[in-house]
């Protein structure tokens, strides 16, 4: 397959080394990068495949999730979950405009009148200046004294060499530059929110 003219969120059924596998542009990192299908009998030998290239190395859960934070995507069971809604996690672009406008579907109401008079809470990014700060930590006001929020995933930016979040805050605290305050180990941590992604995604498009 020619890979230059694979656009982002393609797929092809393609031989790598001679095993079949269904390969994917995309991914969960905000990279340029794929994902292979392969059948699990052929996965260890494909790896081996692999890995035997110069520049390839393994790499874990950890780097993926730092690469996904980067890129301001969320985790299903901690930035989302049955009770959060696109308009609260910031995903409205999920849905179509006829959608939106037309309805039609489980959750409408509750959607429709969150556009209109917007969510008590909204998912947004923060930029630590401190210690990295984690999932579950409060987010304060500036006074301090009164949460106002929670992070929900944080963690320390490799490419950025500074700890990075995201999280929920409340109604009139979402704009960019809104100072906050975070609870660290029982110490408050300087926390700003800023527009995501953190770092610019790296997408091949045609």
């Amino acid at each position: 397959v020619d890979l230059s003219k694979m656009a982002f969120m393609t797929s092809a059924d393609v031989e790598i080394g001679g095993i079949s596998c269904g390969l994917a542009r995309g991914g969960y990192t905000g990279e340029d990068g794929f994902e292979v299908s392969v059948d699990s009998t052929q996965a260890p030998e494909l790896m081996k495949l692999l890995l035997d290239q110069d520049g390839v190395e393994p790499c874990g859960l950890g780097a993926r999730d730092s690469l996904r934070l980067e890129a301001g995507m969320c985790l299903y069971g901690n930035d989302l979950d049955e009770n959060t809604t696109p308009v609260e996690g910031s995903l409205l672009w999920v849905i179509g405009k006829r959608r939106r406008e037309e309805g039609g579907f489980l959750g409408f109401d509750k959607i429709a009148e969150q556009i209109k008079n917007k969510p008590s809470r909204k998912r947004v990014g923060l930029m630590i200046d401190g210690p990295p700060a984690r999932a579950h930590v409060e987010l304060f006001d500036e006074n301090q004294d009164t949460v106002r929020g929670e992070i929900t995933s944080g963690t320390f930016s490799p490419c950025l060499k500074k700890p990075i979040a995201m999280g929920y805050v409340e109604k009139g605290l979402t704009k960019s530059g809104t100072k906050l305050f975070a609870k660290v180990r029982n110490k408050m941590v300087p926390a700003t929110v800023v527009k995501m992604p953190f770092v610019p995604n790296k997408y091949y498009k045609i």
